[in-house]
């Protein structure tokens, strides 16, 4: 390991992010594909995946270390080895949401799911989840910034969702087990936009050594910022 040029095994483990993060990505689509048809086959098809993203995690940052521990990295390469350590959780845990999502399933019925845009927000979710890797890859500190702001329409999105949950629950009829479950789901898609935005800010990091997500207005100033 130690004989490869320091930038090349960089390279390498940034593609094996990439590659976990497109599982991440299939594994949190096929979750609300299963939920909204009800399928079986695919909801178990779901968890063996969630075990493959887990222990492709663990590898991945047991290599991180080991790159750490023999190479002894300084400014931007331990920088990067850093955000694919931080990057690589973030995934790990958009991956066990999937898991989440289906084991909702056999709490919603279908017309249930049709009072909700759940299909919509999660399009918008992994859109983000998508653009934040991307910026990682190019290390663009605009990209990253346009995923921060994006984050306010999924929080927008799912206030509506407990709008509507809370006035539903008002009804003497109301199938509340069911609705409590898809505001999980809409809680759970939700979570998936924050790991996206905590991607984006560690691209920030990477790119300017800046830690961002801490910081009071930072988030406020920087959709403004975006709107002009």
């Amino acid at each position: 390991m130690s004989e490869r040029p320091v930038h090349e095994l960089i390279k390498e483990l940034a593609q094996v992010l990439v590659h976990i993060s497109d599982k991440v990505l299939q594994n949190f689509t096929q979750a609300l594909h299963a939920v909204k048809h009800q399928d079986e086959q695919s909801a178990r098809e779901i968890r063996l995946m969630d075990a493959e993203i887990d222990r492709a995690e663990v590898d991945l940052e047991e290599r991180c270390l080991a790159f750490l521990a023999m190479h002894q990295p300084v400014a931007r390469d331990l920088r990067t080895i850093v955000t694919i350590i931080k990057i690589n959780d973030d995934l790990e845990r958009i991956g066990d949401l999937a898991v989440h999502i289906i084991d909702r399933m056999p709490e919603i019925r279908l017309d249930m799911l049709e009072l909700f845009e759940f299909e919509n927000m999660g399009i918008c979710a992994g859109e983000m989840v998508k653009k934040s890797i991307e910026a990682f890859i190019a290390k663009d500190r605009a990209l990253a910034d346009q995923v921060c702001a994006l984050d306010e329409d999924i929080d927008v999105m799912h206030r509506k969702v407990f709008k509507k949950v809370t006035l539903l629950m008002k009804n003497p009829d109301a199938l509340v087990d069911q609705l409590i479950a898809a505001l999980s789901v809409s809680r759970y898609i939700e979570r998936m936009a924050d790991h996206a935005t905590r991607i984006a800010y560690e691209v920030i990091y990477l790119v300017t050594g800046e830690i961002v997500r801490h910081k009071e207005g930072f988030y406020e100033k920087l959709i403004e910022s975006l709107k002009d």
